[in-house]
């Protein structure tokens, strides 16, 4: 079974003819799937114009909660074992996502597509150019095209991982970190028929945020305490060689404690120390409890609509 996930935020004039398109692909597949489209709180006809689509799962949320949140239930209502992922606008092809499958079946555990022709303002091209060099550096993963929003994934994958924040951005970087192979191919890419985009440079800025949200989950989710505990040990080494530097000054008679700044050093060093050792193990304490305590979402789902 394959799983169409769309997020769609105000796109009343896109979606028909997407589901059209869609459809008309994955019949050629010869294989079950489903199509999920996840109406995220749009204030124009989007839900409306979806009622009479068929075969598709319609679930509107209470509210503009955003893409993340969106593809997070999304990936809860859907059945299939491999999951596409893609953007309403109809700038992405669903023509793509026979070779995502195809790549996919390679033995690989998520395949993103790569938009080699934009059709994007240069401006947004280099803030994307911008945002790949970084995501790599930070969770070690290359990829040209990190934001390309038509992706395939093994449902196998997703065990246990919930999306916050906008998190779907760095998504393949966070299952690299968890193990999953990963894979990049090109993939058509068209201009938007209509409508506005929903990027913009702010929200590229503060999605700096969740790619250290990213980093520390894929790195050092299983034990805080290491990652907390490691600049805990640094602070307090700092604050103990200000103070071997103020007693050697003190006994060579070279300054008094009071006329170096070393003594206010080291407390501060040591104070900053201890917080973060603090820090480290109440995240312990509370990752023990999200571990065993049950799952929730941070979205509400309004409406469920299954038409067959």
């Amino acid at each position: 079974m394959i799983s169409i996930i769309v997020p769609l935020y105000n796109e009343e004039n896109n979606v028909q003819a997407l589901h059209k398109k869609l459809k008309m692909e994955l019949e050629q597949l010869s294989q079950p799937y489903e199509i999920l489209f996840v109406d995220d709180g749009s204030t124009d006809q989007t839900f409306e114009k979806t009622k009479n689509l068929r075969p598709l799962k319609t679930i509107r949320l209470k509210k503009n909660f955003g893409q993340t949140s969106a593809m997070d239930s999304g990936f809860a209502a859907a059945t299939g074992d491999i999951i596409v992922t893609m953007d309403g606008d109809l700038q992405n092809d669903p023509a793509d996502i026979q070779s995502l499958i195809q790549k996919l079946n390679e033995g690989y555990d998520v395949v993103s597509g790569w938009r080699v022709d934009r059709h994007d303002s240069w401006g947004r091209r280099i803030l994307s150019r911008c945002a790949n060099w970084l995501t790599w550096k930070v969770t070690g993963l290359y990829l040209h095209d990190h934001a390309c929003a038509i992706k395939a994934y093994k449902r196998d994958i997703f065990k246990g991982v919930h999306l916050y924040g906008e998190m779907h951005v760095f998504l393949p970087a966070y299952l690299y970190g968890r193990g999953a192979k990963i894979a990049e191919i090109p993939v058509k890419h068209h201009e938007r028929p209509s409508g506005l985009s929903k990027h913009s440079f702010l929200k590229a800025v503060l999605d700096l945020s969740d790619l250290l949200t990213v980093r520390f989950l894929s790195r050092h989710m299983n034990r805080p305490l290491l990652f907390f505990g490691g600049g805990s040990i640094a602070m307090g080494g700092l604050g103990i060689l200000s103070a071997i530097v103020a007693t050697l000054l003190k006994v060579l008679k070279v300054r008094n404690y009071g006329q170096t700044p070393l003594p206010i050093l080291t407390v501060f060093f040591l104070i900053i120390g201890f917080l973060l050792f603090m820090m480290g193990f109440l995240a312990e304490l509370i990752l023990r409890v999200y571990f065993e305590s049950q799952n929730k979402t941070p979205y509400l789902v309004d409406q469920v609509i299954e038409n067959k």
